[in-house]
């Protein structure tokens, strides 16, 4: 049963669409369990029915016309509750509906299972037989596997037609969501820009041809490349190994001609596909193709044709270099987003981000809340190397994608931008008004930051200090490590910028998301790994080098102070403290006349929240790190779409860990800040203030409406609040009770604005 499940599912991997897909499912489950009936029926949600797609055994010109309401017949029944039924006579059951066309009346075993993809059921697969009888536990366990295992390859098929404007049954459609996770609110409509790493076969998007003779020309001189490459290393290699092995450098070669690969890929070009789109899709056919097939020496040659073809494309890149076209409403798109290729889009013409890997609260998303770009991550099913040209709308707020959005749809979210706009028009008028509940509790509202453009924004904003200064941005963006002196000139900007405004520095903070080019970090779990102030002390180089930057940074404006990550014992501390300490004394010795800045911790992991105490003592300040607490404390790793929904700031465990930090801290007298994007949620900004938060630093997009949240409350409502929650078991319930005392307090308009989920 393994060998027959595995090679069903590479032969379905192959498939060219979905159609194509459904069919060999049905012939091989039929031709697999020996039964006169297989079918396949899915969820065309435009006429909200289930309609039979595939069939070997039923009437052929019944596929593609006949339909069930969602709550018609056992197929119906079998989606409703997600589980399988397995009968003897289908006939007899209150739920059996007869489907004229189908002949279907002269079969009786009915077994059918729900096709589940990410907890949505997208149809049913189902077998009969004449025999009245009830499949056995052997067949319907083989049903179930293979219905979880080609879920995804349904998915993907089902969304890549959705692309085109069209639904499974294969009627014009308008308005298809693509589910993801919020990674920055707001809204944009614009058209996408598809950006990709470079020597990717799988990541190449499909875009139009512009000059197809260029392209076929230009396909050719790189394909002699690669064809001189070929030979060169065939007499290279002479007398160093076996003459059969030899030889398979010129069958590498023959690949290429013109009645091989070569002429495959020269015809999608005159399609008016351009040339590196035309090698990706050729190269994807044949990998699928010989990765299905059941000899092993034949699979193995799936990857030959990946290296062969990476070779080609090598040459495609690197000869005309791609320069992208960002058009004036651009929505970047990419299977991962990555700092870099936000940096290298022009702002102005930024108006959305797409990433179909990371969540909401992985890194790039937290640069996108601070540059204020509504943002969607997590797409899985976004067949985004599709999407290049394509008008689309990014909903920031549901965390949502819609392709080929509608005249009245377009309306309505162009409608939510005006109201955007106009809200923070209407906040204008507080930026110089101090942050103070209606009852006069004051409390500080600082910024985070990465890059100089944040600082202008921040400040514009009337931010009050900066919580979090990301170090590590600078050292993304550079190809390098930044030398002291380049450093001491970004820190200085900083400095200067904010003066006499306090700015906290993070010591650089790399591994797990975040991963240098030139110094990279691979490991099994990286979250649980070489990361923050561990990869720091093992480098005492790279921490001293920083250090000093830092000090110089603030000679004559004293307004810096040094915030370790990553702490979860007292040794890091102590040691991070030694390391500052010498590089003080190395610049007083210099000459530089520096000042000893206070020091404080960041408490991200469990052992430092019952650490806090003894942490405390040892520092000048204490600052929670709201995002990779919650993710510690969660097991919830927080670029995994798969668990985004698990992931909440609001769950009672981070909310009893929140109190004990702030509670435990200010025993000591030390002040307690918090710079996770939990601050920057308004109705969490509440419920901080009365846990007795001293400082919320947020990004800058979202500090005018927590500031607004926070003078519209009173210091006895948020404790009143705070008492509640304490009561309560559940994030989602203690997320509503928030909304519920913002409602109250009459700035429920700001609720769409901020989700920390």
């Amino acid at each position: 049963m393994l060998d027959q499940l595995r090679s069903i599912v590479q032969e379905v991997n192959s498939a060219r669409d979905l159609q194509s897909a459904l069919d060999i499912i049905v012939t091989r489950v039929r031709s697999a369990l020996n039964t006169q009936v297989c079918s396949v029926y899915l969820l065309d949600k435009d006429i909200n029915s289930h309609v039979l797609m595939a069939s070997q055994g039923l009437k052929a010109e019944a596929v593609g016309r006949v339909s069930l309401q969602t709550d018609e017949g056992l197929v119906g029944l079998v989606a409703k509750y997600a589980e399988p039924i397995n009968l003897s006579d289908a006939s007899t059951h209150p739920s059996y509906f007869y489907l004229q066309d189908t002949g279907e009346e002269e079969f009786n075993s009915f077994l059918g299972v729900p096709i589940i993809h990410h907890r949505a059921v997208l149809g049913v697969l189902v077998i009969q037989q004449r025999e009245s009888r009830r499949f056995d536990e052997g067949e319907e366990a083989f049903l179930i596997t293979l219905s979880a295992q080609l879920s995804g390859v349904i998915a993907h098929a089902e969304a890549t037609g959705a692309i085109q404007g069209l639904s499974p049954s294969g009627k014009k459609t308008e308005d298809t969501i693509f589910p993801g996770v919020s990674g920055s609110s707001g809204v944009a409509i614009g058209r996408a820009v598809v950006v990709f790493p470079h020597a990717d076969l799988s990541q190449i998007p499909q875009r139009p041809a512009k000059d197809i003779e260029h392209e076929v020309a230009f396909f050719k001189t790189c394909i002699d490349a690669v064809r001189r490459d070929m030979n060169d290393l065939y007499e290279k290699i002479a007398g160093h190994v076996a003459e059969e092995e030899r030889q398979l450098f010129n069958v590498y070669a023959r690949m290429l001609d013109d009645n091989a690969l070569g002429n495959e890929v020269v015809a999608r070009i005159r399609q008016g596909i351009w040339a590196q789109g035309a090698l990706a899709y050729v190269a994807g056919e044949h990998v699928r193709s010989f990765e299905s097939m059941s000899d092993d020496y034949l699979r193995e040659r799936a990857v030959d044709i990946k290296d062969l073809c990476s070779r080609v494309l090598f040459y495609l890149q690197a000869r005309e270099p791609i320069e992208i076209e960002y058009q004036e409403n651009t929505i970047l798109v990419s299977e991962e987003l990555t700092p870099s290729m936000l940096a290298e889009a022009p702002k102005e013409k930024l108006k959305g981000l797409i990433s179909v890997k990371g969540s909401g609260n992985s890194h790039v998303a937290i640069l996108a809340r601070t540059m204020g770009i509504p943002t969607v991550m997590g797409t899985v099913d976004l067949p985004y190397a599709q999407l290049e040209g394509r008008s689309l709308v990014v909903d920031g707020y549901r965390g949502e994608v819609i392709t080929s959005p509608s005249k009245a749809l377009r309306l309505r979210y162009r409608e939510i931008i005006k109201e955007q706009e106009q809200l923070i028009a209407g906040l204008e008028g507080i930026k110089e008004e101090p942050c103070e509940t209606s009852d006069g509790h004051r409390v500080q509202l600082w910024v985070n930051t990465g890059l100089m453009s944040d600082v202008m924004q921040s400040l514009d904003q009337g931010a009050e200090g900066i919580g979090l200064f990301r170090t590590e941005v600078p050292f993304l963006l550079s190809e390098r490590f930044p030398s002291e002196q380049e450093q001491y000139e970004i820190y200085r900007e900083q400095l200067e910028a904010f003066s006499p405004k306090i700015v906290t520095m993070r010591t650089l903070d790399i591994g797990g998301d975040k991963s240098l080019p030139y110094f990279p970090i691979e490991e099994a779990n990286p979250f649980l790994g070489w990361r923050g102030i561990r990869v720091t002390l093992d480098h005492p180089e790279i921490f001293m080098a920083q250090i000093r930057a830092m000090l110089r940074a603030s000679v004559g404006l004293d307004n810096l102070q040094i915030m370790l990550p990553m702490i979860s014992n007292v040794n890091e501390v102590s040691m991070a403290q030694q390391l500052i300490k010498k590089a003080y004394r190395e610049l007083v010795q210099e000459g530089v006349d520096v000042v000893y800045p206070p020091v404080g911790v960041m408490i991200e992991l469990p052992a430092a929240v019952y650490q806090t105490s003894v942490l405390a003592k040892m520092v000048d300040f204490v600052s929670v790190g709201s995002n990779d607490l919650t993710q510690y404390l969660l097991a919830v790793d927080r670029n995994n779409p798969r668990v985004a929904s698990l992931y909440s700031a609001f769950h009672p465990a981070v909310i009893a860990a929140l109190q004990q930090v702030v509670t435990l801290a200010k025993a000591e007298g030390k002040p307690v800040s918090i710079c996770g994007e939990m601050a920057g949620d308004p109705g969490a900004a509440v419920l901080l203030i009365a846990m007795g938060y001293d400082v919320l630093s947020m990004n800058a997009s979202t500090l005018l409406k927590v500031k607004s949240v926070i003078r519209s409350v009173s210091m006895d409502v948020a404790k009143d609040l705070l008492e509640q929650v304490a009561e309560l078991d559940d994030a989602q319930t203690i997320r509503s009770a928030v909304d519920m005392a913002l409602y109250n307090a009459g700035v429920d308009r700001l609720l769409r604005s901020s989700r920390t989920h």
